[in-house]
């Protein structure tokens, strides 16, 4: 592609009707003439024949360009003159030096005339030019970034471009900003590579002819695209023919040339001192090709467009951002549990709402049970996130203490309540941006939690203001768990309540946040009902199910973020743990040492007998010496071995280092150091003191029928 300098305005052909009139004209010059000369042959002397003479210039004055009027008022003049003054010998001198002389000066304001109209006629169309363009430049602000997508504000850009402007526009935009990117800074020598973002054409057969949206254009160096990045200033001019095969241009549609384009302009799309793309328009031979008026108006559009460009590609930088935050704050992967098997979804929110606070989690608790958490952080935005992951935090640590779903619960509520008041608006004047943190002050969540306990197959949850579970049992259609509601955590003051339930092995657990189920089309009993209906149509895996929730409830209307975990339970048999009653005599210890090396030798470990032995022994001892009855020894296995020990008492054994003449504290110490974990738990009638043991990496049998007793 060459590029030409700008081509003149071409002049317009003259319209059927002003050729209509000049020729009548004329011919009423020569009827005028030959009448009065006819007139003047038969004696009959008609001075007012003159007078038509005079007007017929006037008339074209008011009908026709001045260079038809000039010609039309010399012919008339040189008519009248010749029949005047030559042919008509009868008239006296007088009579000709006054007729010639009116003539001459009709035809002196006529051009008089002419120029005054045409003048009136070009101001009043530059009126009219200038307030399209402003309808079209009043237009464009209105219609162009009307979102926060990049590629629809492009499309609106050649929406509002084309018929009105031109034939054919097109938006190529650099890659990294489709993305939400920073794209690479200038300047663009070229060849440069950007992707089409949108494009338009009248008639269909150009846009057919140009390339397709998404695909990627080069501008080639030199050509007028490419040196509009390079020096950052509109570039237009006629579309060379060697410059045909240029990608950026559409071809001629059907090879004749009345469809081609012919004139061309390239403006690049510039916000904030950095180049996003470019806008190309065309003009086909019917139209005028572009002026300087019309660079003006095209850059100022552009203008506008990049701007409206750049904020969509920045929100996209910032939603993107912030969902990315939003998923690193929530678990990666579910990582696989004994007790059960899991998969869970987040869906974040729409581009309008923004990302949310709801959450998920699964947590291995001791005594192979697992916990599934579901939360809700009412509002959205990265505040809500924020908050999001503290109460996450929260509650795997007041989890890791093996606390029961209630007293859970009241602690979590406790933790609202605090972080309200840490997040209270600053006053005005502080120099704090009291109207960022005026509506974080008084925020609330939900919370579902769950415990499964996949040896007795019972599953303790509650509930904090949040929807209630579903649960699919084998051979059974799904139902909701009859569960205490509680509160919304943050309102304080109210108690929780737990509700316990026994599950079947290959139960289905389903939780999700309230997003999955609310929607502005139908009430929250009918979603209720349809997640059932869903529910109760098996699929072959859990990933399934996921997606068949998803794909049935989530439509374009769901505006909040939403989370889900469905679970599948397993069960622990008799082949997996074993549990013995010892008495409250330390001569108990020798006999629970011997029966978890018996039992690890039926499971084929007994790589791992010393250690168990060592960890049975501290643990043994403590309880009979510091506990009281009933003492009971439980060991599991699972991917680790599980000891436990439980006591009648609720004194919770405290980890300390032994000094070198101390003769106790040394037992807890060499359990922790000898266990991958360890802690304790509380029960209603004692506690519980557990350790987990890495098993040998070696494959192991599967295990014998469980050891009752010696």
């Amino acid at each position: 592609m060459h590029r030409t300098p700008p081509v003149p305005r071409r002049a317009r052909t003259a319209a059927p009707s002003v050729r209509a009139v000049f020729v009548t004209l004329l011919i009423a010059v020569a009827v005028v003439a030959g009448a009065r000369l006819a007139l003047a042959a038969a004696g009959i002397q008609i001075i007012g024949m003159a007078e038509y003479s005079t007007l017929i210039p006037i008339v074209a004055a008011a009908l026709l360009p001045l260079r038809q009027t000039l010609i039309l008022g010399l012919a008339n003049l040189v008519v009248g003159i010749l029949a005047f003054g030559v042919l008509l010998t009868s008239m006296s001198h007088a009579s000709r030096i006054t007729v010639i002389t009116a003539l001459i000066a009709s035809v002196l304001v006529s051009l008089a005339v002419c120029r005054a109209r045409i003048a009136a006629e070009r101001s009043l169309q530059g009126l009219m030019v200038a307030r399209e363009r402003l309808t079209l430049l009043s237009e464009a602000s209105t219609r162009v970034g009307g979102t926060l997508d990049v590629a629809r504000t492009a499309e609106e850009l050649v929406e509002v471009a084309v018929r009105r402007f031109a034939d054919h526009a097109a938006v190529d935009l650099f890659d990294p900003v489709l993305k939400g990117e920073e794209p690479a800074p200038g300047p663009h020598a070229g060849p440069v590579t950007l992707r089409r973002a949108a494009r338009r054409s009248v008639p269909t057969a150009l846009s057919a002819a140009a390339p397709p949206d998404s695909s990627t254009v080069t501008y080639r160096r030199g050509s007028m695209p490419a040196l509009s990045l390079l020096r950052g200033v509109p570039v237009h001019g006629q579309l060379a023919p060697a410059a045909d095969g240029e990608e950026c241009w559409p071809a001629d549609p059907n090879g004749t040339g009345t469809q081609a384009p012919h004139s061309v302009l390239a403006v690049p799309l510039r916000a904030r001192g950095v180049t996003l793309g470019a806008a190309l328009f065309t003009r086909s031979r019917h139209r005028d090709p572009f002026d300087a008026d019309d660079v003006l108006l095209a850059q100022e559009i552009a203008a506008r467009a990049a701007v409206c460009v750049d904020n969509a590609r920045r929100y996209t930088h910032e939603r993107a951002t912030s969902v990315a935050l939003q998923r690193s704050l929530l678990p990666q992967v579910v990582p696989p549990q004994p007790a059960m098997e899991a998969v869970a979804r987040y869906l974040p929110a729409d581009v309008e709402v923004g990302v949310g606070g709801d959450w998920y989690d699964v947590i291995p608790l001791s005594g192979a049970r697992v916990a599934l958490v579901v939360g809700d952080v009412v509002g959205h935005g990265i505040r809500a996130s924020a908050a999001m992951a503290r109460l996450r935090a929260a509650v795997r640590t007041l989890a890791d203490i093996d606390l029961p779903p209630d007293e859970l619960l009241t602690h979590l509520d406790d933790i609202v309540i605090r972080l309200q008041s840490e997040a209270a608006p600053t006053p005005a004047g502080s120099g704090e941006d009291a109207v960022a943190d005026a509506d974080v002050g008084d925020f609330v969540a939900t919370c579902l939690y769950m415990v499964y306990d996949p040896i007795s197959r019972r599953c303790t949850a509650g509930r904090a203001g949040h929807p209630p579970p579903a649960v699919v049992r084998p051979g059974e259609g799904a139902l909701f768990l009859e569960l205490p509601a509680g509160p919304p955590l943050g309102v304080g003051g109210l108690p929780f309540e737990t509700a316990e339930t026994h599950l079947p092995e290959g139960s289905l657990l389903v939780l999700y946040t309230d997003g999955l189920v609310e929607s502005p089309r139908y009430c929250l009993d009918e979603r209720l009902e349809r997640l059932l209906e869903v529910l109760s149509e098996p699929k072959p895996s859990l990933q399934e199910t996921c997606d068949h929730v998803l794909d049935r409830l989530v439509d374009d209307r769901t505006r909040d973020d939403i989370a889900l975990v469905v679970a599948s339970t397993r069960a622990l048999d008799d082949g997996h743990t074993v549990a013995w009653e010892l008495l409250e005599d330390l001569s108990e210890v020798a006999r629970a040492r011997d029966l978890a090396s018996l039992q690890l030798a039926r499971w084929g470990l007994p790589e791992a007998a010393f250690l168990a032995e060592l960890v049975v022994s501290e643990l043994v001892t403590n309880a009979i010496r510091y506990g009281g009855s009933p003492v009971q020894l439980r060991l599991i296995r699972q991917d680790t071995l599980i000891c436990e020990v439980s006591d009648g008492s609720n004194t919770a054994p405290h980890l300390r280092r032994a000094r070198t003449f101390d003769e106790g504290g040394r037992g807890l110490f060499i359990v922790a150091q000898l266990a991958e974990r360890w802690g304790t738990r509380q029960r209603s009638e004692g506690k519980t003191i557990w350790a987990e043991l890495a098993l040998p990496p070696a494959t192991v049998p599967a295990p014998a029928p469980a050891l009752a007793t010696l």
